[in-house]
């Protein structure tokens, strides 16, 4: 069973990740001179981090083979200091939601989602978390939907943080996480296999080391042990990322989630985010 945890992640993971793949988002990352989808998603998402080295962002991002990272950092900070890509990202975040909810931006109800999530991302504990910690450290934006915008990002990093921290206790490694991933049919085998940037040696390393494991098949489908495993995964996450909905309360927690849905389906319905996307997105 889905905890609230889980649903609330659902619900703020595409107003987050309008950064990566609006129209305002894309045409951002040119203008600043970034080449390419993948160097402004790199940068847009490792800026609060300073300009760091690839190797800082193969370690924090999990799920990248290190010569896709080694394309775009650091030359993206040649073409843009880690400051003006902040800058460019909120104006992109400001345009994307604009364009995305019209004049619900101004509503009474986006206003309350910002206030709850801000509250939520400010008493996140950070520990131990650098993507979260780093985004939880810019200012609070005045403008609420800017706010909800960068609430979302943080618990967005929190979660994943937390997640790739339950990987590495279970001893599963980047393309075994996504081959698990693809194995439930959560994400697009074909785009998540050419998005992350690993060789075919490395997908079927993966592959053989899982089915030794006992959680795939022949036919590269979850076996009972596989199922098992890939919910215990998910359960830990969970876990590993209750702290700020307790500290917000059930009621808190409750009220957001009710806010959230109707924001989170205008995001998905206006196409600024895909369904299925090379970053690995699936929409229930």
């Amino acid at each position: 069973m889905s905890t609230l945890a889980r649903r609330l992640w659902q619900q703020y993971e595409p107003i987050h990740d309008v950064i990566y793949f609006s129209d305002e988002s894309l045409t951002a990352a040119k203008e600043l001179g970034l080449r390419g989808f993948w160097m402004g998603y790199f940068a847009f998402r490792a800026a609060p981090l300073g300009p760091v080295d690839p190797a800082v962002v193969v370690a924090t991002f999990y799920g990248f083979a290190p010569a896709r990272v080694r394309r775009a950092l650091p030359d993206a900070w040649s073409y843009a200091s880690p400051a003006a890509v902040l800058a460019a990202r909120e104006s992109a975040v400001d345009r994307s939601m604009r364009a995305v909810f019209g004049p619900a931006i101004d509503s009474a109800e986006l206003a309350e989602a910002a206030e709850l999530a801000w509250t939520a991302a400010q008493v996140a504990d950070i520990t131990g978390r650098p993507l979260a910690a780093a985004n939880q450290a810019l200012p609070k934006p005045e403008a609420p939907h800017l706010a909800l915008w960068l609430a979302a990002t943080v618990l967005r990093e929190h979660r994943g943080d937390g997640h790739n921290a339950v990987l590495v206790t279970r001893g599963i490694g980047p393309t075994q996480a996504h081959e698990l991933k693809i194995a439930t049919g959560e994400s697009d085998g074909e785009l998540l296999r050419t998005g992350r940037g690993f060789t075919e040696d490395e997908w079927a390393a993966a592959r053989d080391e899982l089915s030794e494991r006992g959680w795939l098949d022949d036919a590269n489908k979850l076996t009972d042990a596989g199922h098992r495993e890939h919910e215990f995964i998910e359960q830990l996450t969970d876990a590993a990322c209750e702290q700020p909905w307790r500290a917000l309360g059930e009621q808190g927690s409750a009220r957001l989630l009710q806010l959230l849905r109707p924001l989170a389906d205008a995001v998905i319905d206006s196409g600024a985010v895909p369904a299925i996307s090379p970053v690995g997105i699936v929409r229930d």
